[in-house]
């Protein structure tokens, strides 16, 4: 192989389905950004020039995030408009290297694997440049996505969207972890898609069908772990993606454990972080740098960001916690805490459906089921709500919400909403004769 590819990592899109989440590539699982770690991780296997795709609202922040990084070339470019992914990619096509044959690797931020399938990628295209590859997500279940139509030799033929449990042309979904042999065919190609018009956004699936009626595609199988940001539910799944990779108990020269407080398994305890006596944390777990973990709480299977209060018998269980967020007395059950809420004390985000059903959740107007037995919140960044709050399965509240005490959260509310209980409240001076 003459030169290694340029990576393209799609950061931009419409971030519409995550609400109250705003831009899933800048969400924390750990200490830095989603989009710095797998940037961090890419590198780390030679790929040394970099192209991010980023949209209007979090280009500043993208820059801001990829200026830290060192070792590599990194350049960002807006796409204006969410135009689909063939679109995206045409936007990096004028900060490519002008040479001949140059090789594309294109991944997109919000689908986090393990780093065996972008290495066994790079040495598939080493082995021999003349191809390209496609990962292939070995699946036993049916998966709502595009399978890949393979020869016996692996040779890729073409790529079928939701075809059904029976229908399925192989066991292998497409997702994007792509290594173009040549960018200014697969430009050429998308361009060509564009050019010829049409509603649907799939111009890059189109591009590469074109392409493999002349060009050799093989697909690379995958059967190791992958966690994609589609939906606000999917923070749980990334979550566990980042905790399965904590191993022991890594706890930090600065941070303080009381002697009666419990470390129990894979942990991570950060600088200056504070765990009171009787609490515990029961792994895989993460605490942030300057969290306090509170007399008698518990936090288990959960990530629990920087400067966070947990405060006295509080329990977070397999729950997303971003920084600066205040809990007190309270239950956070399989729930998403976006930076800086207040949950006061006596506050639950149930869980658990009366029937045992799935919890279903709504996006965009629309019931969507989450695949999920248990779930609790999402809770939009600087939102506060009062004590006693109770939140039923499922229920988004978006950023800047106050919810008054003792109101039961049956549905979602949008931003900047106030949410209050009116009640009757009745004073008597009691009788003499001892009558009500």
């Amino acid at each position: 192989m003459d030169h290694q590819p340029v990576l393209i990592v799609l950061a931009g899109g419409a971030s519409s389905r995550m609400w109250p989440i705003r831009e899933k590539s800048l969400l924390r699982f750990g200490a830095e950004p989603l989009l710095v770690a797998q940037l961090r991780r890419s590198i780390a296997l030679g790929l040394q020039h970099v192209i991010v795709v980023a949209n209007p609202d979090s280009q500043a922040e993208i820059r801001a995030a990829v200026a830290q990084i060192e070792g590599a070339h990194i350049q960002v470019v807006v796409q204006p408009e969410p135009r689909g992914m063939g679109d995206a990619i045409l936007r990096a096509a004028p900060l490519l290297p002008a040479s001949a044959g140059q090789p594309l690797f294109i991944t997109q931020v919000h689908d986090v694997v393990d780093d065996t399938l972008h290495a066994h990628l790079l040495r598939a295209f080493a082995a021999n440049p003349r191809a390209s590859y496609l990962a292939g997500v070995e699946m036993d279940d049916y998966f709502p996505g595009g399978y890949l139509i393979v020869d016996d030799n692996g040779r890729i033929s073409g790529i079928v969207e939701k075809p059904g449990a029976d229908n399925r042309p192989s066991r292998l979904v497409n997702i994007v972890a792509h290594v173009h042999r040549d960018a200014d065919r697969l430009m050429q190609a998308l361009q060509a898609e564009y050019d010829a018009g049409g509603q649907s956004d799939d111009h890059y699936e189109r591009a590469m069908d074109r392409l493999m009626k002349s060009d050799h595609f093989q697909v690379v199988a995958y059967r190791g772990p992958w966690a994609a940001l589609k939906f606000p539910w999917h923070v749980l799944d990334v979550m566990n993606a980042f905790l399965a990779r904590i191993s022991g108990q890594q706890v930090a020269a600065s941070a303080s454990i009381a002697p009666t407080a419990s470390l129990v398994g894979n942990v991570f305890i950060g600088e200056g972080a504070r765990v009171f006596p009787g609490a515990a944390v029961v792994g895989p777990a993460y605490i942030g740098a300057g969290t306090i973990v509170g007399n008698n709480a518990l936090v288990r299977a959960s990530m629990v960001l920087d400067r966070c209060e947990v405060g006295f018998t509080t329990e977070i269980a397999r729950s997303y916690v971003a920084e600066h967020v205040s809990m007190h007395a309270c239950r956070v059950l399989d729930s998403v805490f976006l930076p800086r809420v207040n949950f006061s004390a006596g506050c639950t985000t149930a869980n658990l459906r009366m029937d045992r059903g799935e919890v279903s959740s709504a996006v965009k107007g629309q019931k969507l089921r989450t695949g999920r037995d248990k779930f609790g919140a999402v809770v939009g960044a600087d939102s506060f709500l009062s004590v006693d709050v109770m939140t039923m399965p499922g229920v988004k509240i978006g950023a800047r919400v106050q919810v008054g005490p003792g109101v039961h959260v049956t549905h979602d509310i949008a931003d900047e909403m106030r949410m209050f209980l009116r009640q009757d409240i009745v004073i008597r001076a009691r009788s003499t004769d001892g009558e009500q």
